[in-house]
């Protein structure tokens, strides 16, 4: 079909298109200038299991849903394609796939972020000589040049959550992605590549900054794929695609998809999405995302904080010659546990969680260690219920299990204040679990800080077109931005975090109790 002719776009585009590529759901919203949402629509993504610890989505049925969302958002904002000026895209990160550069035709289907299927090579190499050595020789030059540099890999260990080791697997395990490597034909790509090489029917091979950064292949001080990692784990540098600015002209959608090619203006990391989102564009900034994993991130301006334990370095966005650095720590299975308890009937709404919390007084000494996927720290750490009694009812678990996540904030939030050398500032909080004041509340409480709550919870989306809407001149600046930004609602501290020690120390003894299962 012969593309539609394009009208003046000063006369035409006045909407952005912001798609959020999350872990369970695909959503799209179409912005106006005042940032208020015009048309939106979502999908649920639908995971694929096919063996255990495996978690794959399959590349067609992504792209699929992803053009159905975009055409069926701006259908129902009664707009035409014609009258979009651009397209911000932001996704989960870390999940990728590979495919041949001249069919463009998939090695395997996406290998989820959430996959384990690495967990026998990470467990060989964290228990190598090789890395003790490593650890030595880096531990030394950090020591000799002061350079913050060094730091990471003088403790580096290895972990499933690891693109890098998920792509050792491919190369060990899948004979066509390896020879096609060894010829210089191999494409490798988190969603945002796969989805531009698609867009544009393969004529742009690219990500941004944030994107790369969060594959943990990328090295934030050089901004480049890290050849000695690379190198250490046999992939071939050359399955990596150019990296460019987040808020950038990518080029334009193929005409024939949506009639009429729209620019692609932005792609971005959902979690460096939300914080752009939340306007945190400050040195000191906090954003706090509570869906299905849980991120505190802090803006941490111009200044790159080496990798610690639990908490790693990323750039947020790089805009023209401005690079702002994040530090991030995060927490999994919140919503994972979330919807869990839903599946077993503990609640038919999640809208009645906070009420059933809020019935009793306590949690009966019952305490939820979270951790359905891998943890980073323990690969065999379990989840679990402990302190149950016969008086156990339905909201004592229920309790335990929001609880759970607070507490997890709180020991997020006390290891960035001691060691991110920068006054913690504004706490923005956004995700699923953020309309859930009881978390909200307690969190609050917890580590004594006024948190606020943005009146649009999908902070990835309107992250994205807020970054697509800059670079096609449809916002001017930053300040414009932050006069769009919504507050729903403030919590601030009511009770004496000491008045929930108790209850915290038993949790803490619970994951204790759940480590090394």
């Amino acid at each position: 079909m012969p593309c539609e002719q394009q009208e003046s776009a000063a006369a035409t585009a006045r909407y952005v298109v912001g798609v959020d590529v999350g872990s369970t759901v695909l959503k799209c919203h179409v912005y106006d200038q005042a940032a208020a949402v015009r048309g939106s629509s979502c999908r649920k993504v639908e995971s694929l299991y096919p063996r255990p610890g495996w978690v794959e989505l399959d590349p067609e049925v992504l792209w699929s849903q992803f053009v159905g969302v975009i055409k069926e958002a701006v259908q129902a904002a009664g707009l035409h394609m014609r009258q979009i000026a651009g397209l911000g895209i932001s996704t989960q990160r870390a999940t990728f796939i590979t495919w041949h550069k001249y069919t463009g035709k998939p090695f395997h289907n996406f290998i989820s972020w959430q996959d384990v299927r690495s967990a026998e090579l990470v467990d060989s190499w964290n228990k190598s000589l090789l890395l003790k050595v490593i650890h030595v020789i880096f531990t030394v030059i950090h020591f000799l040049t002061g350079s913050d540099r060094y730091l990471a890999p003088s403790f580096l260990t290895f972990s499933t959550r690891q693109t890098s080791m998920k792509l050792s697997w491919v190369f060990k395990n899948i004979y066509e992605a390896e020879e096609a490597a060894r010829k210089n034909d191999c494409c490798f790509g988190t969603v945002d590549t796969w989805l531009l090489y698609r867009l544009t029917k393969g004529s742009v091979y690219a990500t941004d900054y944030s994107n790369a950064s969060a594959t943990g292949v990328f090295e934030p001080f050089t901004k480049s794929w890290n050849p000695t990692l690379c190198h250490l784990l046999s992939i071939p540098m050359s399955i990596y695609p150019p990296v460019k600015d987040t808020s950038f002209n990518f080029g334009s959608t193929d005409c024939e998809i949506f009639g009429v090619p729209i620019p692609i203006m932005a792609m971005v990391a959902d979690q460096q999405s939300a914080m752009f989102g939340e306007c945190c564009f400050q040195p000191g900034d906090v954003k706090l995302t509570m869906g299905t994993g849980g991120f505190w991130n802090v803006n941490t301006g111009q200044q790159l904080f080496a990798s610690q334990r639990d908490l790693y370095p990323l750039i947020g966005w790089k805009i023209g010659e401005e690079v702002v650095y994040l530090t991030e720590g995060c927490m999994s299975d919140i919503g994972t546990a979330i919807r869990w308890a839903q599946d077993i009937n503990l609640f038919t709404s999640v809208d009645e969680t906070e009420k059933m919390a809020r019935s009793i007084v306590d949690s009966q000494g019952v305490c939820f260690v979270p951790d359905f996927q891998v943890s980073v720290n323990d690969p065999l750490l379990c989840a679990s219920f402990m302190g149950l009694k016969p008086s156990t009812t339905r909201n004592h678990l229920v309790r335990a299990i929001l609880e759970s996540v607070a507490f997890r904030n709180k020991q997020l939030h006390d290891m960035i204040v001691k060691k991110v050398r920068i006054p913690l500032q504004t706490i923005r909080a956004d995700g699923g679990i953020s309309n859930n004041s009881f978390v909200m509340q307690m969190t609050s409480d917890l580590i004594n800080k006024r948190i606020e709550k943005p009146a649009n919870a999908d902070m990835s989306s309107l992250g994205a077109a807020f970054l697509a809407g800059l670079a096609s001149g449809f916002w001017t600046d930053k300040e414009q931005l932050k006069k769009l930004r919504q507050v729903e609602a403030v919590f601030e501290p009511q009770k004496d975090s000491e008045e929930y020690k108790p209850a915290m120390d038993t949790w803490l003894q619970a994951v204790k109790r759940s480590l090394h299962w």
